[in-house]
């Protein structure tokens, strides 16, 4: 049996980070995982799709370069190639991940880890004993009851990251991210793609406007979706499968992507016999990843936080830091950035015009528009920045819609964690032509000093 300071279980965002952190603290550390070190992330998530989104970026400029003076054709997806350049994003990552855990003299081990009592997690007949354990095995992607995934003409992403051909028509179940993320992927590749979401908007849990935005958008790009209406069956046929709604509509398509989020892995891994609080198969713990078991912790998707890697990253970070006797300030949730990656991107940081007033703010909101910004003209994009603010106060959150508009996040969570006011924002100087300065005077304009606005 050997001992440490650290047993994780769990190598992927949340879990490395915090073995890294640890290690760089003087702790030692034992870090398990039953399959590659990086986890969903790396290998089955944030990492490829984006890769494929690129693809997809670089096939539609091919379609759009007349618009821009440039005499190019598309003519087709190589799926082989595409992969192949996906895969070595992800060698390249995955490779310098392995470099890092080894030069931290991090102890890693392969395999399928149990916990077998409150401080020890058996893998391969070995048991690794410490003084902490934490939890960190993460999601899979989950399906309907009744819906069987075959992997095939029923895909989830873990699926649709290896497909060898482009799908002439898909439905893609689920408009949460991840769902319209596919659709901007297989769309841009040449697929015909219908959504079908239950709730009333894609993307329901950004700001209203933002949803509204996103589906504009995805009619001009020809993306079809139904929204308000329940996915009902799903039936295979010798093209496809065949999909049925509750209001009795029907298609016929070749392919079907099950996108209704995602579960915690958390099953027979001997959780709930050692008394750890659970609900739904999530860890429950406090704010700062302390389960109700003294020194056991648990981070990422295994817990009931945003499921996003970055989240996972910082509370593995946080838990270190608060093993090593740092006291870290706890993480502000509705401080994370979040990004959709279609196109256009939807990116958010802090709370939606309905959730600033359900916690009892007076509201002001300012809408401006990118078409009064010059590299947004350069790009041919089209979106908004929405500031949610405090009336007098500070700026409660920042919606955003349009390509690239990810990178705006940056300054965007410093404006919310910071609790700046637009009168702080608006004498900053931004860079031009960047999207930068749509930020820039979305502030000013709140601050009561409009330039390229109306107001």
């Amino acid at each position: 049996m050997a001992n440490f300071d650290l047993v994780i279980l769990g190598g992927g965002s949340g879990g490395y980070a915090c073995a890294l952190r640890a290690a760089q603290l003087g702790l030692q550390v034992v870090l398990i995982e039953k399959d590659k070190l990086g986890g969903t992330c790396l290998h089955r998530g944030c990492i490829p799709t984006k890769a494929l989104l690129h693809a997809g970026e670089v096939a539609d400029s091919a379609r759009h370069s007349s618009e821009f003076g440039v005499k190019a054709e598309f003519h087709s997806m190589d799926m082989v190639a595409v992969n192949a350049y996906k895969d070595g994003v992800i060698s390249k990552l995955h490779k310098g991940l392995q470099g890092l855990v080894k030069s931290r003299n991090i102890t890693y081990v392969e395999g399928s880890g149990k916990l077998v009592s409150r401080d020890t997690v058996e893998v391969n007949g070995q048991r690794y004993t410490g003084k902490n354990v934490v939890l960190a095995t993460g999601s899979y992607a989950k399906s309907l009851p009744g819906l069987e995934v075959d992997g095939k003409t029923i895909v989830t992403s873990d699926h649709a990251m290896h497909m060898t051909h482009v799908p002439k028509s898909v439905i893609v179940l689920g408009g949460g991210v991840i769902g319209c993320e596919f659709a901007s992927v297989w769309k841009s590749f040449g697929a015909e793609v219908t959504i079908i979401e239950a709730l009333p908007h894609l993307v329901a849990l950004e700001d209203e406007s933002s949803s509204k935005q996103l589906e504009r958008a995805f009619r001009k790009r020809g993306i079809n979706f139904e929204l308000g209406t329940r996915f009902k069956s799903a039936t295979k046929n010798a093209n496809g499968v065949t999909v049925t709604l509750e209001d009795g509509k029907s298609f016929d398509v070749e392919l079907l992507l099950v996108a209704v989020g995602r579960g915690p892995v958390s099953e027979g891994l001997g959780y709930e016999e050692q008394g750890i609080k659970m609900d739904r198969g999530y860890i429950l713990v406090d704010e700062k990843c302390r389960t109700n078991i003294p020194g056991i912790w648990a981070v990422g998707d295994l817990i009931p936080t945003l499921q996003l890697a970055h989240v996972g990253f910082g509370e593995g970070i946080l838990v270190a830091e608060e093993i090593a006797g740092l006291n870290p300030r706890p993480i502000n949730y509705d401080g994370v950035p979040r990004v959709t990656y279609s196109e256009p991107e939807v990116a958010s940081v802090g709370l939606t015009t309905a959730a600033a007033k359900a916690k009892g703010h007076e509201v002001v909101e300012l809408n401006y528009d990118l078409a009064g910004n010059g590299k947004a003209q350069i790009l041919k994009t089209a979106g908004s920045i929405k500031l949610v603010a405090e009336k007098n106060g500070p700026v409660l959150g920042i919606h955003m819609v349009g390509s690239r508009v990810g990178e705006l996040l940056a300054e965007a969570q410093l404006i919310f964690n910071w609790q700046a006011e637009a009168s702080d924002v608006a004498p900053l100087i931004h860079a031009h032509p960047t999207l930068s300065e749509a930020m820039g005077e979305a502030h000013l304009a709140l601050a009561g000093k409009p330039l390229h606005a109306h107001g």
